[in-house]
């Protein structure tokens, strides 16, 4: 009479079989006999409620016995919910047994549901987790916000760049915090008033981090809750003070290079008419400016190897007796360390290529018939007026000037 498609029936001829079954099976429900060899219905039933794996099974006795209330009350105090009396009928046996197929078949689907909505939740779980822990790793602090500018988020990225962290903030009003300007403030609820019209927004400002003022880029997501219809903004900042601080050196480093792209023009015009005014012969010209083009390189080769800062005295003689402009043999080098100026070293180097230059061509290190050479004196002096350095040539012909003397600031 109980069998039907998707039911599984087992039959116990008594209770110790009955709790061996109940062991292996989950059951739904049990027919229990009152009048069983051994140990009765009553008894087995107090047996099933006090295991943990047979406590919730729904027990309907089946008794030949006459109706009795004291004993209807110790099935039911047993843990019975039902009884069937004999001689059994068939319609009220399957109509009680089709209920609790059906709450059976309820249970197994919301357990199914159950574990299902477990899943998902923990899938969704471990995808907030996720991208909440991508967000607090980002370099974009992320903040978000309701209509007012109360704070909902604040993410790890907003804690490095602004100092502040999330339990400090959150459920106050972003203006509190302290981090933003009130016209930048005034900005995002322009953007908050515009929502339904433009979803994406971007801005440049100046906030207070960590490290005081900062630089930032800002990009706003404004979104209307469907159920609600009240808008929301999500911020995404990025600090950018070190590529402004990069800007402005770089630009500053421009804007210097062009200077002295321009002065070293007009030192190589100045070169080239002083050179001119003073050449007889085209092949004169050109070795005259190549050389002093030349001195002129090797002192930029100087600078940009003390990024034009100060330049040393000592270094750019020695690289004029290294060019061989200066004889090393015949020159006696004397003075304390110097550092120089850009300007001062450009101009010294070509006044040493020009001393040296004369020296051998006209004064003491000229090779005059049957005469030996004679020697170069170079030294300088610090004094309270600046750098003084002194020329002094011996054993060359004779000259209308017997020494030569230069000053300049250093």
């Amino acid at each position: 009479m109980l069998r039907r498609d998707g039911l599984e029936i087992h039959q116990a001829r008594s209770a110790t079989e009955a709790l061996e079954l109940m062991l292996h099976y989950d059951f739904r429900l049990a027919f229990v006999d009152v009048q069983m060899p051994g140990t009765n219905g009553y008894e087995l039933a107090e047996l099933m409620r006090g295991s943990a794996r047979t406590r919730e099974i729904p027990i309907i006795f089946v008794t030949a016995a006459d109706h009795n209330e004291i004993r209807h009350f110790q099935g039911y105090e047993a843990g019975g919910i039902d009884y069937i009396y004999k001689p059994i009928d068939p319609i009220i046996l399957r109509s009680k047994a089709e209920v609790f197929y059906r709450l059976a078949q309820q249970t197994i689907n919301l357990e199914h549901q159950r574990d299902e909505l477990r899943e998902s939740a923990q899938a969704r779980d471990l995808a907030i987790a996720t991208l909440r822990a991508h967000a607090d790793n980002s370099p974009l602090g992320v903040i978000e916000c309701d209509a007012s500018l109360n704070l909902l988020g604040w993410s790890g990225g907003a804690e490095r760049i602004f100092g502040i962290g999330a339990g400090r903030v959150l459920g106050g009003n972003l203006g509190e915090a302290g981090c933003f300007r009130p016209e930048t403030l005034a900005q995002f609820q322009d953007w908050i008033a515009g929502a339904g019209t433009v979803a994406r927004h971007s801005a440049e400002a100046v906030a207070t981090g960590a490290k005081g003022e900062i630089n930032c880029e800002i990009y706003g997501s404004v979104v209307i809750d469907p159920a609600t219809g009240r808008p929301s903004l999500s911020l995404q900042v990025l600090e950018t003070t070190e590529r402004h601080q990069s800007e402005k050196v770089r630009a500053l480093l421009v804007g210097e290079l062009n200077h002295r792209i321009k002065n070293t023009l007009a030192n190589v015009q100045a070169i080239m008419r002083q050179t001119l005014r003073t050449s007889t012969t085209l092949p004169e010209f050109n070795l005259r400016f190549s050389g002093r083009l030349q001195a002129l390189a090797r002192a930029h080769s100087i600078l940009s190897d003390v990024t034009w800062s100060k330049a040393s005295l000592g270094q750019l003689v020695r690289d004029q007796i290294e060019a061989g402009t200066l004889d090393r043999d015949f020159i006696d080098v004397s003075g304390p360390d110097v550092a120089l100026s850009p300007e001062v070293t450009l101009r010294l180097a070509l006044i040493l290529h020009e001393l040296g230059t004369n020296a051998a061509k006209y004064g003491a290190l000229s090779q005059a018939s049957g005469r030996a050479l004679g020697r170069v004196i170079l030294s300088w002096t610090i004094d309270a007026e600046g750098l003084s350095l002194t020329w002094q040539e011996t054993g060359g012909p004779r000259s209308a000037h017997p020494h030569g003397v230069a000053s300049a600031p250093i």
